[in-house]
């Protein structure tokens, strides 16, 4: 239906442009003098190049977007070359160059940014450059480039949209921090502890038989000689030091540094040597089980590069459903800008099982409201972890991270 439509307003131009000609030419032939002809051959080559364009194929045109990279951090400035080549050397008066993006909000954002104004003349092939300032994060589809030109009566126009679908995702910042985990010393309570995870066993608690796998230091030299047959040491596990994360997708004003921050505890959990999992409930809910390693970041910032803050449901709420988050000997995480009564009754439940820290994200020189101040001061006195966080200073946010 589209296409009927636009070929039949390009008749139409055609033959309003004809009429215009027809009416010109009328004109002169009946009033003569030179006014007239003068009138006629100033029109008349504006309407042969309008006629010229008509029949020009402006479907022959290619074009093609080079990036250097695929992968930026928010805040990064993106640099795209764009080739045009045209197989006919038709002089072009003028031509609209625009980089199409698939996502409507990213387009709004960098539409000047995108879109360009050049002058072709009798040239064949054209490079441009397009610079898109400070990123936002998520992912841009870049599903095309439409080129547009027309004569200067604005009779006639051609467009075309050459399809190129190419991606790159933009990640959330962050910053370095250097998690240091809140370890059980067995009966002897809490204390944070400033060396790598380890994973091997601590304490023994009884001999059995050996296994393929057990290191020779755990061999019990003297069991094995009573019994005659290769025991090693039993041991009791270390304290887990697991994390689990739940971020707060509800719409806020902090969600960027939300993001920021759960993008900067996950990887410097990791590079700690901890294994961490991330929990999220924005439009839908996405769990990412708890692993290590490598893959394990880049399954998660990628997902933190897309997250949006559209979650209809309240943290507490959250936690209310979200039971299989809470493991024994498993630390859990919550960040959130948003502090509650109900949050801090669930994390008062919560904390029963397992160690459970709230980071409260604030801007820069943002003040803690009285509310604030009352539900923290209620949840330290309970025993519980709650830490303001400031943009710019992540750093500090497990560096005096203990019980008050």
């Amino acid at each position: 239906m589209m296409k009927v439509f636009t070929a039949s307003k390009s008749v139409w131009k055609l033959l309003i442009l004809l009429i215009l000609l027809v009416l010109t030419f009328s004109y002169t032939m009946f009033q003569g003098g030179f006014v007239s002809w003068f009138l006629f051959y100033s029109f008349l080559p504006f309407a042969l190049y309008a006629f010229s364009l008509s029949i020009y194929s402006f479907q022959s045109l290619e074009a093609n977007i080079q990036m250097m990279k695929t992968e930026y951090y928010h805040g990064d400035a993106l640099k795209l070359k764009v080739f045009v080549n045209r197989k006919s050397r038709f002089p072009l008066l003028f031509m609209i160059i625009e980089v199409c993006l698939e996502d409507k909000q990213s387009l709004s954002i960098h539409s000047t940014q995108l879109k360009t104004l050049v002058f072709p003349g009798f040239q064949n092939n054209i490079s441009l450059e397009f610079k898109m300032d400070s990123l936002l994060r998520g992912e841009y589809v870049f599903k095309g480039i439409r080129m547009k030109t027309g004569d200067l009566l604005g009779l006639i126009e051609k467009e075309k949209l050459v399809e190129i679908e190419k991606k790159l995702i933009v990640y959330p910042v962050y910053e370095e921090i250097i998690y240091r985990p809140m370890e059980s010393h067995y009966d002897q309570g809490m204390a944070a502890t400033r060396g790598r995870v380890q994973r091997d066993s601590s304490m023994a608690i009884g001999i059995r038989e050996y296994q393929p796998g057990d290191r020779f230091s755990w061999i019990n030299w003297k069991a094995t000689a009573k019994r005659n047959d290769i025991m090693t040491k039993e041991f009791e596990q270390r304290q887990s030091h697991d994390v689990n994360i739940v971020m707060d997708c509800a719409p806020d004003s902090h969600f960027e540094t939300i993001v920021s921050f759960t993008a900067s505890i996950v990887r410097g959990i990791l590079r700690k040597g901890a294994n961490v999992g991330l929990m999220t409930a924005s439009n839908e809910r996405s769990l990412f089980p708890i692993r290590g390693g490598e893959q394990q970041q880049q399954k998660i910032f990628y997902h933190l590069a897309k997250v949006k803050d559209q979650s209809p449901r309240t943290l507490d709420r959250i936690l209310d459903t979200e039971m299989i988050l809470i493991q024994e000997k498993t630390t859990l995480i919550l960040v959130t800008a948003k502090l509650t009564k109900a949050l801090i009754g669930k994390v008062g439940f919560l904390s029963r099982k397992s160690p459970v820290y709230v980071f409260l994200m604030k801007q820069d020189n943002e003040a803690a409201t009285q509310n604030e101040i009352s539900l923290i001061a209620q949840a330290r006195a309970g025993g519980m972890i709650v830490k303001y966080v400031y943009r710019g200073y992540f750093a500090e946010a497990f560096s005096e991270v203990r019980r008050k």
